[in-house]
Protein backbone atom coordinates (compact mmCIF):
# COMPACT_ATOMS: atom_id res chain seq x y z
CA UNK A 1 0.00 0.00 0.00
CA UNK A 2 1.30 3.46 -0.91
CA UNK A 3 1.54 5.74 2.17
CA UNK A 4 -0.89 8.65 2.22
CA UNK A 5 0.79 12.04 1.73
CA UNK A 6 -0.15 14.17 4.75
CA UNK A 7 0.39 17.68 6.11
CA UNK A 8 0.10 18.19 9.87
CA UNK A 9 -1.82 21.07 11.42
CA UNK A 10 0.87 22.47 13.69
CA UNK A 11 -0.34 24.72 16.49
CA UNK A 12 3.24 24.71 17.87
CA UNK A 13 1.89 22.90 20.93
CA UNK A 14 2.17 19.44 22.40
CA UNK A 15 -0.93 17.80 20.86
CA UNK A 16 -0.01 18.58 17.27
CA UNK A 17 3.58 17.59 17.98
CA UNK A 18 2.38 14.25 19.34
CA UNK A 19 0.16 13.73 16.30
CA UNK A 20 3.23 14.20 14.11
CA UNK A 21 5.17 11.75 16.28
CA UNK A 22 2.49 9.07 15.92
CA UNK A 23 2.19 9.54 12.16
CA UNK A 24 5.93 9.11 11.74
CA UNK A 25 5.70 5.81 13.59
CA UNK A 26 3.47 4.54 10.77
CA UNK A 27 5.60 5.08 7.63
CA UNK A 28 3.74 2.33 5.79
CA UNK A 29 0.51 4.34 6.14
CA UNK A 30 1.58 7.99 6.16
CA UNK A 31 4.14 10.07 4.30
CA UNK A 32 4.41 13.28 6.37
CA UNK A 33 5.41 16.09 4.01
CA UNK A 34 5.02 19.30 5.96
CA UNK A 35 3.37 21.28 8.74
CA UNK A 36 1.02 24.26 8.53
CA UNK A 37 -0.30 26.82 10.98
CA UNK A 38 -2.13 30.13 11.20
CA UNK A 39 -0.10 33.18 12.19
CA UNK A 40 -1.07 36.71 13.16
CA UNK A 41 1.27 39.08 11.29
CA UNK A 42 0.49 42.08 13.51
CA UNK A 43 1.91 40.29 16.56
CA UNK A 44 4.35 38.10 14.59
CA UNK A 45 3.09 35.06 16.49
CA UNK A 46 1.22 31.81 16.01
CA UNK A 47 -2.49 32.43 16.38
CA UNK A 48 -3.98 31.24 19.71
CA UNK A 49 -0.72 29.79 21.11
CA UNK A 50 1.15 33.13 20.83
CA UNK A 51 4.37 31.31 19.98
CA UNK A 52 6.86 33.73 18.36
CA UNK A 53 7.35 33.03 14.66
CA UNK A 54 11.09 32.80 15.24
CA UNK A 55 10.46 29.80 17.53
CA UNK A 56 7.90 28.36 15.11
CA UNK A 57 10.49 28.35 12.34
CA UNK A 58 13.02 26.65 14.60
CA UNK A 59 10.40 23.99 15.35
CA UNK A 60 10.02 23.34 11.63
CA UNK A 61 13.78 23.06 11.31
CA UNK A 62 14.01 20.60 14.21
CA UNK A 63 11.20 18.37 12.89
CA UNK A 64 12.79 18.56 9.45
CA UNK A 65 9.70 19.55 7.50
CA UNK A 66 8.55 22.43 5.29
CA UNK A 67 6.46 25.01 7.16
CA UNK A 68 3.42 26.68 5.59
CA UNK A 69 2.19 29.82 7.35
CA UNK A 70 -1.40 31.03 6.88
CA UNK A 71 -1.82 34.70 7.86
CA UNK A 72 -5.05 35.69 9.60
CA UNK A 73 -6.11 38.78 11.59
CA UNK A 74 -6.94 38.94 15.29
CA UNK A 75 -9.81 38.76 15.95
CA UNK A 76 -10.69 36.59 12.99
CA UNK A 77 -14.32 36.12 11.92
CA UNK A 78 -15.12 32.58 10.79
CA UNK A 79 -15.67 33.63 7.19
CA UNK A 80 -12.20 35.22 7.06
CA UNK A 81 -10.61 32.13 8.58
CA UNK A 82 -12.42 29.82 6.18
CA UNK A 83 -11.42 31.95 3.18
CA UNK A 84 -7.78 31.84 4.30
CA UNK A 85 -7.95 28.06 4.58
CA UNK A 86 -9.48 27.73 1.11
CA UNK A 87 -6.59 29.78 -0.25
CA UNK A 88 -4.22 27.44 1.54
CA UNK A 89 -5.84 24.44 -0.14
CA UNK A 90 -5.09 26.06 -3.48
CA UNK A 91 -1.45 26.51 -2.40
CA UNK A 92 -1.25 22.82 -1.52
CA UNK A 93 -2.74 21.78 -4.86
CA UNK A 94 -0.07 23.82 -6.62
CA UNK A 95 2.87 22.31 -4.73
CA UNK A 96 5.30 20.03 -6.57
CA UNK A 97 4.20 16.40 -6.63
CA UNK A 98 6.74 15.34 -4.00
CA UNK A 99 5.48 18.00 -1.54
CA UNK A 100 1.73 18.13 -2.08
CA UNK A 101 -0.75 16.09 -0.01
CA UNK A 102 -4.42 15.16 0.03
CA UNK A 103 -4.71 14.53 3.77
CA UNK A 104 -4.48 16.87 6.75
CA UNK A 105 -3.78 15.61 10.28
CA UNK A 106 -5.13 17.39 13.36
CA UNK A 107 -4.21 16.98 17.03
CA UNK A 108 -7.75 17.16 18.40
CA UNK A 109 -8.52 14.77 21.23
CA UNK A 110 -12.22 14.65 22.04
CA UNK A 111 -14.16 17.80 21.08
CA UNK A 112 -16.73 16.47 18.62
CA UNK A 113 -17.83 19.91 17.39
CA UNK A 114 -14.27 20.85 16.42
CA UNK A 115 -13.77 17.58 14.56
CA UNK A 116 -17.07 17.97 12.74
CA UNK A 117 -16.15 21.55 11.78
CA UNK A 118 -12.82 20.49 10.31
CA UNK A 119 -14.37 17.62 8.38
CA UNK A 120 -17.22 19.77 7.09
CA UNK A 121 -14.79 22.43 5.81
CA UNK A 122 -12.93 19.79 3.80
CA UNK A 123 -16.04 18.15 2.36
CA UNK A 124 -16.02 18.40 -1.41
CA UNK A 125 -12.50 19.85 -1.60
CA UNK A 126 -10.69 16.63 -2.45
CA UNK A 127 -8.87 16.68 0.89
CA UNK A 128 -9.47 14.46 3.92
CA UNK A 129 -8.81 14.80 7.66
CA UNK A 130 -7.22 12.31 10.03
CA UNK A 131 -6.98 12.59 13.82
CA UNK A 132 -4.02 10.55 15.14
CA UNK A 133 -4.56 11.24 18.86
CA UNK A 134 -8.36 11.17 18.82
CA UNK A 135 -9.95 9.43 21.79
CA UNK A 136 -6.74 8.93 23.78
CA UNK A 137 -7.34 9.37 27.55
CA UNK A 138 -5.78 12.73 28.28
CA UNK A 139 -4.15 11.99 31.63
CA UNK A 140 -2.49 8.82 30.33
CA UNK A 141 -1.39 10.71 27.24
CA UNK A 142 0.11 13.49 29.35
CA UNK A 143 2.18 10.86 31.17
CA UNK A 144 3.32 9.34 27.88
CA UNK A 145 4.40 12.76 26.69
CA UNK A 146 6.45 13.45 29.79
CA UNK A 147 8.01 9.98 29.73
CA UNK A 148 9.06 10.51 26.10
CA UNK A 149 11.07 13.60 27.01
CA UNK A 150 8.61 16.09 25.53
CA UNK A 151 9.16 19.59 26.90
CA UNK A 152 6.81 22.52 26.49
CA UNK A 153 6.12 25.94 27.98
CA UNK A 154 2.64 27.18 28.88
CA UNK A 155 2.30 30.16 26.53
CA UNK A 156 -1.33 31.11 27.12
CA UNK A 157 -3.92 30.75 29.87
CA UNK A 158 -7.60 31.17 29.03
CA UNK A 159 -9.61 33.74 31.02
CA UNK A 160 -12.56 31.33 30.99
CA UNK A 161 -10.60 28.60 32.79
CA UNK A 162 -9.88 28.09 36.49
CA UNK A 163 -6.24 28.93 35.88
CA UNK A 164 -4.72 32.27 36.90
CA UNK A 165 -1.68 34.28 35.86
CA UNK A 166 0.69 32.03 37.84
CA UNK A 167 0.21 29.15 35.39
CA UNK A 168 1.46 31.13 32.37
CA UNK A 169 5.15 30.62 31.68
CA UNK A 170 5.41 27.35 33.57
CA UNK A 171 6.88 24.20 32.11
CA UNK A 172 4.48 21.44 31.15
CA UNK A 173 5.71 18.90 33.70
CA UNK A 174 4.40 16.73 36.51
CA UNK A 175 4.40 19.63 38.94
CA UNK A 176 2.23 21.64 36.57
CA UNK A 177 -0.19 18.73 36.15
CA UNK A 178 -0.37 18.20 39.92
CA UNK A 179 -1.26 21.86 40.45
CA UNK A 180 -4.11 21.99 37.94
CA UNK A 181 -7.46 22.81 39.56
CA UNK A 182 -10.04 20.05 39.70
CA UNK A 183 -11.93 19.74 36.44
CA UNK A 184 -9.11 21.09 34.28
CA UNK A 185 -8.18 18.79 31.43
CA UNK A 186 -4.53 17.76 31.83
CA UNK A 187 -3.87 18.54 28.16
CA UNK A 188 -5.97 21.70 28.10
CA UNK A 189 -8.25 20.21 25.46
CA UNK A 190 -11.12 22.47 26.55
CA UNK A 191 -8.95 25.49 25.83
CA UNK A 192 -7.77 26.01 29.40
CA UNK A 193 -4.16 26.55 28.34
CA UNK A 194 -1.89 26.38 25.32
CA UNK A 195 1.72 25.32 24.92
CA UNK A 196 4.83 25.63 22.79
CA UNK A 197 6.90 22.45 22.36
CA UNK A 198 10.68 22.84 22.46
CA UNK A 199 11.86 19.23 22.73
CA UNK A 200 10.61 15.70 22.28
CA UNK A 201 10.92 12.58 20.15
CA UNK A 202 9.64 14.47 17.09
CA UNK A 203 12.64 16.87 17.22
CA UNK A 204 16.17 16.28 15.99
CA UNK A 205 17.39 18.20 19.04
CA UNK A 206 16.01 20.62 21.59
CA UNK A 207 15.35 24.33 21.14
CA UNK A 208 17.04 25.92 24.14
CA UNK A 209 14.64 28.47 25.58
CA UNK A 210 13.38 29.91 28.83
CA UNK A 211 10.01 31.43 29.80
CA UNK A 212 9.90 35.18 29.28
CA UNK A 213 7.69 38.01 30.46
CA UNK A 214 4.07 37.26 31.37
CA UNK A 215 1.56 39.88 30.29
CA UNK A 216 -2.20 40.25 30.21
CA UNK A 217 -3.86 41.03 26.91
CA UNK A 218 -7.49 41.84 26.14
CA UNK A 219 -8.99 39.13 23.97
CA UNK A 220 -12.39 38.90 22.38
CA UNK A 221 -14.99 36.72 24.03
CA UNK A 222 -15.71 35.25 20.59
CA UNK A 223 -13.70 34.54 17.44
CA UNK A 224 -15.52 37.22 15.45
CA UNK A 225 -14.72 40.01 17.90
CA UNK A 226 -18.22 40.36 19.34
CA UNK A 227 -19.23 40.22 23.00
CA UNK A 228 -16.55 42.45 24.45
CA UNK A 229 -13.15 41.44 25.80
CA UNK A 230 -11.59 39.65 28.75
CA UNK A 231 -7.98 39.40 29.91
CA UNK A 232 -5.91 36.37 28.93
CA UNK A 233 -2.40 35.73 30.23
CA UNK A 234 0.47 35.10 27.83
CA UNK A 235 4.07 34.11 28.47
CA UNK A 236 6.76 35.07 26.02
CA UNK A 237 9.55 32.65 25.11
CA UNK A 238 13.17 33.73 25.12
CA UNK A 239 15.73 31.93 23.01
CA UNK A 240 18.70 30.80 25.11
CA UNK A 241 20.82 29.60 22.20
CA UNK A 242 23.80 31.63 21.07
Amino acid sequence: MTPRPVLVSWSSGKDSAWALHLLRQQPDQYDVRGIFTTVTPDSDRVSIQATPRSILRLQAERVGLPLYEIPIPDPCPNEVYEAAMLQFLDRVRDLPSHLTADTFAFGDLFLEDIREYREANLTGTGFEAVFPVWGMPTYQLSQQMLASGLKAIITAVSPTSKLDRSFAGRWFDQSFLDDLPTGTDPLGENGEFHTCVVDGPMFSHAIEVKPGEVIGRPVSRSHDGSGGTVTAWYADIELAET
